[in-house]
């Protein structure tokens, strides 16, 4: 080693030798962070941002980068839902998969076909019970604005599939059904919620909100050409007359000055034309005033207003192609929106129809020709809430309360009065003269709210309840309303022409021997009420079931039941001979043990099969019974219905 090589170590500390390069250093350090968008303190410039989570997860590079939009492509909408799969959800997914496949939604009117990336014929079932241990499923709706020129959408979806499949670097699984029953072709996508490992999938925030969209309209732009200037032209123009939001709205918002003031001019005569013409047709539905100086002042609801009103233009377009479908007449005022929060009086018809009013959150609407003789539009809610519902199916919808009960308030003074526990036995002790039963109800009503509130029951079964056990349950109660808005009751399975001459206790009986019958208009349905009630009451003369003589008169109770007697037995019957059981009919006070196998549909009602080892029995059938099919049950026949233990333990009573 020669003397130039040569060095002496000096063992010790690390320290600066300078300030000024100590601070140059840390100067690059943060430069370095906001140039990679992380918020740092002290740093500034216009790419500082904190971080928010939606980045994380793949695709978050390309969400950034195909954020940019240009005029000349062509527009798609993309909505991606990610969905829970736990408890009832895993179900729920399987519903909603049927439901998509429902009738009339290709261009023919024939029920949609699953497809995936490789085969035109998916099994649906067989693609839910894969999923069966997924944590997750994304759901996608696809709508090209120019989708009605593909005579096919399978290649187009594939496509798009398979370019996200290379943005987020993994083979994904999916399956997908095309609808054509709307002014927009669309694509139903059901994504799995795992990579090609079978971990978790995580889609980064930022490439659901721009990569599928900007992915879908490359897709489209490469398909059908982008748009030309008279394409976008004609679009705009049509946009300046629309009640509903659209993307001159948009930019007048966007414009618009802390008091929303916005300039009506524009550096191009045919944007400032445009601008102008969306300004007057905004004046005409009272959301925009001209201040002068080619000002305008927009509303303060401008945009709530205006999306109210696409909402509803949707409605009536909907009743409307409904009504025409099936060939029903109804006038000009003859169709109306079921407002749950005005309407007071509960509404009675046939059903016309059950469709999605929100495929994105799979919330439904039924379409219902009533007896005030004209058709409406209901909002259901979500569909997985609820039961399928036959076109023609006889239904009473009424607002759904949704409040705290006077339940809630006894247990939360049983606890107050018991250290914050409530259960059963403390209830009885703390009311002497409550009834086992009544102490029951509060056992049910905690049950049916224990995972939504966040309830915790102890091994000895008493209940913690808190102080904020009331402001919990209220919004659980909201929650529930907004899922559930209306409550619907089955009146009658089959259409109103079915019922005239059926052995059976009938709707139709129940209105005959009402008190208070419906009041029934002489138009639509009503009068096709009205002439079910005079068939039916001839058919009952004919069976000498009434006088003909008291043509007005009320039906008699007794009739009812020799009618519903008439149609137990002979279901009894049948069932007698596939069990290979005899029937036992029980009474007052009669205690019921066995297993409940089935549900019966019946004309006069629902029918719940109780099964023991040498005889079964038929019993009123209840909702909360759908939860028990082939479990152990156990119940008291009573006045006012059965009190209902479930599971060979003593528990709480479902009456």
């Amino acid at each position: 080693m020669s003397g130039d090589d040569d060095f002496e170590p000096h063992l010790g500390k690390i320290r600066s030798r300078g300030g000024s390069k100590a601070r140059r250093y840390v100067s690059l350090i943060t430069a370095a962070t906001v140039r990679a968008g992380l918020n740092v303190a002290g740093a500034s410039g216009p790419r500082s941002r904190r971080f928010d989570g939606s980045r994380i997860g793949r695709g978050a590079s390309f969400g950034r980068v195909l954020s940019s939009r240009s005029a000349t492509l062509r527009r798609a909408t993309v909505k991606t839902r990610l969905v829970r799969l736990s408890g009832t959800a895993r179900a729920a997914a399987g519903a909603h998969l049927r439901y998509l496949k429902r009738d009339g939604v290709t261009r023919e009117g024939q029920p949609g076909q699953l497809y995936g990336p490789e085969t035109d014929a998916v099994d649906g079932k067989a693609f839910i019970e894969k999923s069966g241990d997924d944590r997750h499923q994304f759901r996608i709706i696809v709508s090209a604005e120019d989708g009605g020129q593909y005579d096919d959408l399978k290649p187009f979806t594939r496509r798009l599939m398979a370019q996200v499949e290379a943005d987020l670097g993994t083979r994904l699984e999916w399956v997908a059904v095309d609808h054509f029953n709307t002014a927009h072709p669309h694509t139903h996508i059901i994504l799995r919620g795992v990579d090609e490992r079978g971990r978790n999938l995580v889609i980064a925030r930022e490439y659901i909100a721009e990569g599928f969209r900007a992915r879908a309209t490359e897709r489209a732009t490469l398909d059908l050409g982008p748009r030309t200037q008279l394409e976008i032209e004609a679009r705009q123009r049509i946009d300046v007359g629309a009640s509903r939001m659209t993307a001159l709205d948009r930019s007048l918002l966007r414009d618009a000055d802390t008091e929303r003031v916005v300039f009506a001019g524009a550096p191009d005569p045919h944007a400032a034309a445009l601008r102008a013409g969306r300004l007057r047709t905004l004046q005409s539905f009272g959301l925009a005033r001209d201040v002068g100086r080619n000002r305008w002042q927009l509303a303060d609801d401008l945009e709530a207003t205006l999306r109210a009103m696409g909402e509803r233009g949707d409605i009536i377009r909907t009743l409307q192609r409904e009504l025409t479908a099936r060939r029903l007449d109804r006038s000009s005022d003859g169709s109306t929106i079921f407002n749950i929060e005005s309407d007071g009086t509960p509404l009675v018809g046939r059903v016309i129809a059950r469709g999605l009013a929100d495929e994105h959150r799979d919330r439904h609407y039924l379409l219902v020709d009533a007896v005030d003789g004209k058709a409406h539009y209901v909002d259901i809610g979500r569909g997985e809430m609820l039961e399928p519902l036959a076109d023609g199916a006889i239904v009473r919808i009424a607002r759904r309360p949704a409040a705290i009960r006077d339940a809630d308030r006894t247990i939360v003074a049983v606890a107050a009065a018991n250290g914050g526990r409530y259960s059963s036995d403390l209830h009885l002790r703390h009311d002497r003269a409550a009834t086992q039963a009544f102490a029951d109800t509060h056992v049910r009503r905690l049950e049916a709210i224990r995972r939504s509130v966040g309830l915790e029951r102890d091994a000895d079964g008493s209940w913690r309840i808190g102080t904020d056990h009331l402001d919990k349950v209220d919004a659980h109660e909201a929650r529930q309303r907004r899922d559930r808005p209306v409550a619907i009751d089955i009146l009658s399975p089959v259409p109103v022409e079915s019922l005239t001459r059926a052995d059976a206790a009938t709707w139709l009986d129940r209105e005959l021997a009402s008190e208070t019958p419906q009041v029934v208009r002489d138009a639509g349905f009503g009068r096709d009420l009205r002439n079910a009630l005079a068939v039916r009451r001839q058919w009952l003369v004919e069976q000498k079931l009434i006088d003909p003589a008291a043509r007005d008169a009320r039906l008699r109770g007794s009739v009812l039941a020799a009618l519903q007697r008439r149609e137990l037995m002979r279901i009894a019957d049948e069932l007698s001979l596939q069990l290979g059981k005899p029937f036992a009919q029980v009474s007052g006070g009669d205690d019921i043990r066995g297993t409940l196998t089935r549900k019966i549909d019946a004309l006069g009602g629902q029918y719940a099969v109780v099964e023991k080892s040498r005889e079964f029995t038929l019993v009123p059938w209840r909702p909360v019974l759908s939860r028990h099919l082939g479990k152990q049950v156990q119940g008291i026949v009573r006045k006012g219905g059965i009190g209902w233990t479930i599971g060979r333990s003593r528990g709480p009573e479902i009456s």
